[in-house]
This record gives structure tokens, sequence and C-alpha cells, in this order.
């Protein structure tokens, strides 16, 4: 009988046990309920744990409140196949103004269009099959040899945790829409044992952020938030059930994801047993209006009741899903104002006592995490009016935007931070750019400085610089699944996933193919991620803008 060749025997032994791990899906039996592997990975030899509840319907009575624990449930044998959709909502001015003016922009074209959202039509996208209001689940991939000894700890350790929040303004997105984190969890393998990857939903729109004062008499404002931490005591219970440590959690977010990190971290940070349901943090642009205005609260309330046809809160909780689910849709979809979404993160004198950048200034407390800030190359344009090109109607519009702001702080504004001068010098060339540099402070970059100075530089800060380097491209590089079809630089793509999960592993943002990663520092060093090249710049960001916005004075 002639040997099978070396090469030969181990591609046998490795398609045997890849056929082997397909035949089995194992268990996990988590006490309240028995879930079964959705599928198994050959490719990325990963299991995927799909629609894993982590808190009861926020359905009636438990509508616009904090999250319940789910009840027990072992009747049956969960195997994740229905999927879950929370309810989503997107804004005419984005739909059919934002993406073509964009474009028109980025290419020198003219655009010559209407933007005022009533000259349009309200004209709804088909409801997702999967969308409900019962949508407070999780998705898990776990490497296939994590999870087979995940029941036996002698056998290895467990290791680190990502948990990703995801973006979409607040209104918008799923746990699920991205499917490349098989990509993360190849390129951990060159740090250790790899990680395991959680992903979550949680309730978007009216549902997640409905707030002001009148609210709070019967409900919960900020209830997003509190999804987000439900899903991380959920993390920290019953993670090791996946081989997860949950000593070392790592929250992932983009935009609105990284939004929410934000209020987390500031939020939670004088109580230790919460603010250590995870270890490091990794903000990808984090995106919130910073409206504080209890009056604007107030009005966002009133208005969905309005729709509803409704005088109170408990009367809504009384009407069926889908009339909710479509008094949603309608109001961010014809109520928001160009670059808003209507909801939000709010000030709610209780989880959230004040805006982010405010509470960094007040430095009462030890900042106890650490933390690595993504932002891109040009993070305002998407939001940015195409009316910005005439003065007044600006004007106009940032008033609509901070309803509170006086006319001789808008001078100021104007004036003195962002003055008419196109000749790049300020870091724009044009009255747009001049507007998107004004969006992409106060929505976005200016986040990352605060959190940049909390941390007295002791922070890992990237600048994603691919041409056109939009709010949101550099997501499609977080979640590259190695596909050359698409249109992305692999080596970016893959030194930017080194960065996420070695950081996440042990704090150190490393690359098998990319420069060291240097901390922020007194000289606010950042690595810019360009499409010619990885290489080490000082933070473009306009620190005296920055300091002006976090002071307030726009309210």
């Amino acid at each position: 009988m002639r040997a099978i060749p070396g090469i030969a025997l181990a591609l046998l032994c490795l398609s045997a046990t890849i056929k082997a791990r397909s035949n089995y899906l194992p268990l996990a039996d988590l006490g309240y309920a028995i879930h079964r592997a959705t599928g198994y990975n050959a490719a990325g030899d990963y299991y995927n744990f799909s629609n894993i509840r982590y808190a009861s319907p926020p359905t009636g009575n438990n509508r616009f409140r904090i999250p319940q624990s789910p009840s027990t449930d072992r009747t049956v044998v969960q195997d994740g196949m229905d999927g879950r959709v929370c309810p989503q909502a997107s804004p005419i001015w984005y739909t059919a103004i934002a993406r073509d003016f964009v474009d028109h922009y980025l290419k020198g074209i003219p655009f010559n269009r209407s933007t005022d959202v009533l000259d349009y039509p309200y004209n709804p996208d088909p409801r997702d099959p999967r969308e409900t209001e019962d949508c407070l689940f999780l998705d898990i991939l776990v490497p296939a040899r994590i999870m087979l000894r995940a029941s036996d700890p002698i056998r290895g350790p467990r290791v680190p945790v990502i948990v990703w929040f995801h973006g979409g303004a607040y209104t918008t997105g799923d746990k699920s829409q991205f499917t490349g984190a098989s990509g993360l969890i190849q390129r951990s393998m060159a740090f250790g044992d790899g990680v395991v990857f959680v992903s979550i939903n949680y309730r978007l729109g009216a549902f997640g952020w409905l707030s002001g004062p009148e609210l709070r008499e019967s409900g919960n404002a900020n209830a997003g938030l509190m999804d987000q931490r439900a899903a991380l005591r959920w993390v920290n219970r019953y993670i090791h059930f996946f081989g997860g440590d949950a000593t070392k959690i790592t929250v992932l977010g983009e935009s609105a994801g990284a939004g929410s990190i934000m209020h987390h971290i500031t939020a939670f940070a004088r109580e230790r047993d919460e603010r250590d349901l995870f270890q490091r943090a990794i903000l990808q642009s984090p995106a919130f209006i910073p409206i504080p205005d209890f009056e604007q609260q107030d009005l966002a309330f009133h208005q969905f009741l309005n729709i509803l046809n409704v005088s109170s809160l408990d009367q809504a909780r009384n009407l069926s899903s889908q009339t909710l689910i479509a008094a949603n849709a309608y109001q961010v979809g014809r109520y928001s104002v160009y670059g808003s979404n209507i909801y939000g993160p709010t000030v709610d004198g209780n989880l959230v006592s004040a805006l982010p950048g405010e509470l960094i200034l007040q430095k009462e407390y030890k900042w106890y995490m650490k933390t690595m800030l993504g932002q891109n190359a040009d993070e305002g344009l998407r939001t940015t009016t195409p009316d910005a090109i005439h003065e007044d109607v600006y004007r106009r519009d940032l008033r609509r935007t901070f309803p509170q702001i006086q006319p001789n702080t808008i001078d100021y504004l104007l004036r003195r931070l962002y003055p008419p001068v196109f000749n790049g010098s300020r870091g724009y060339h044009d009255a747009v750019g001049r507007a998107s540099s004004v969006t992409a402070d106060y929505g976005y970059q200016c986040n990352n400085y605060y959190l940049n100075e909390a941390y007295e530089g002791e922070t890992y800060a990237y600048l994603f610089d691919v041409s056109p380097g939009l709010h949101e491209d550099d997501v499609q590089y977080t979640f590259y699944d190695g596909d050359p079809s698409k249109r992305v630089n692999a080596t970016v793509a893959w030194a930017l996933q080194d960065y996420i999960t070695s950081f996440a592993m042990d704090g150190v943002p490393r690359s098998t193919i990319g420069p060291e990663f240097t901390p922020y520092g007194p000289n606010r060093t950042m690595m810019d991620l360009g499409g010619t090249g990885i290489k080490t710049i000082r933070d473009p960001t306009d620190r005296e803008r920055c300091k002006w916005w976090q002071l307030g004075f726009f309210y």
C-alpha cells in the first residue's frame, strides 16, 4: 500500500475536520434557553449563533421603557433561523437628495434640485419582512476550535470578545447588515487564539430614543442606550459558553454605534459595576447632534403622539405594532431637517446628565479604559445641505439644528471660526466645504478630540484617508472579507483589521503589514490609513474649533 504524502494527508485531515464540523452544530445551554449554532462557515472555520434573545420583547407595556430580562423558555432548541430587525426609518432628505448631491459635488457637477423635503412625496420603502418590535437579539461568531473547547477550559484559555454596535443615525441598521466579520476573526489569528465577535440589535427611532420631560413621567428616555447596556450585561454573564473571556471585552462601533459608546463612557464612568462591563473601546466616527434642549425633545415627543392620534404614551402602548412602525417611519421620513434624523441620545437629567463633551471637561474622575479612535478625512459632506452655498439659507439651517443659538453666536461661528476664506488654509475650498467642516466638527471629529484630551493622549487614533474618505467609507474596510470583487484597498483593510483585533486582544494596536502604531501623546500623533500608503501624521483636527463646541455656546 502506497503511503500518502504529508501534504495530501494534511489536506485529507482538514477536509475530514471541515466535514465533521459542518455536520455537527454545537449547543449552548444558557439556562433560560438552549441554542444550537445556526451554521458553520467552512472558509473561515467558525460557527454562527444567530438571533439569541438578550431581553424580553419591548412591546405592550414594555414599550419606551428600559429592557427587561428574557424569560425562561427551554421547550425547544433555538436555531436562530428567524431574522430580527428593529423598526427602520430614513429621512426624505437622505433618500431623495443627499446621495445625488454628494455624487454631483465630488464630480464637480452643479446640483440644481430643490432641497425642501416638502417638494418630494413620502414614498416609504417596502417593509423588511424581518422588521419587528421584538428585536432585542444578538449574533455570535466564534472560531470552531474555541467553541469546541468552551465547555472544557482545561483545553485552552478563553479568548477576547469584540461587541459591535452598528451605525445608522439611530434610525436604521441592524446586527447583520455587515457580513465580513469573518475578516476580523481571521486577522485576529495572527495575534493569538482569535476573538469571539458579537453584534447586537438595539431599538431605533422613536422606539429607542423618544425623550423629553413628559415622556419621563411614564417611560424612559435613551432606551436604546439601555438596550446596549443590557446586551453588554448578557455578554458578561453568558459569553463563556462560547469560549469568550468576560474580562476582555472591547466595544466597537461606527457612527451612531460609536456615538453610543461615547455616552456609555461618560455616563457610567463613576459607577464601577457599570463601567466594568467593557474594558476597551474602539470608536469610529462617533456621531450625534449635541442637543441638550428639553423643548426640542418634547416637540418630537408630541409630534409622534399627534401622528398616532393619541394624547399619551399609555395610549400609544395600546396601539398595534404596525401602527407604531408606520408612524415612526413617517415622522423620521417627513419631518427630519436636513442633516438630522430627529432621534438620538439626549440629555435626560438622569442617565445622560450633560453632553459628553461637557462631562469630560469636569474631569472629576480618572478615565478608566483603553480607547482607539478613528475618523474619516471628510466626515461632514454626507449630511451637509446643498443650500450652504447661500449664506442666509445656511444661517437658517444652523438655527434649525440649534434652535437656541443666538445671531451673534452664528456671526462668530461663520466669521471667526469658519471664515469664508476658500484658499484651503482653513481646510476647505468653497462654501459647501466650509459647511461640511462645521458639520464634521460638531457631529463627529470633535468627539474624538474630547476623548483624546480626556485621556491625556493615552489613546490610539487614526485617520481613514482613502479617497474620498467620506463618513461610513471605512466600514467596508472594517468588515472586508477578502472578496477581490469589492472596491477596497485590501492592504489598508487588512492593516485596519490587524489594528482593531490586536487592540482588542491586548490593548496595543499592531499589524503584520502596517507600521508601528504609536499613542496619540502630546504630539497628537495619528495613523493615516491612505490610498497611497500608511504613515504617521499629526492630528489635523482644529483644536480651537473643538474647544468652542465643547463649551456649548450654541445653546
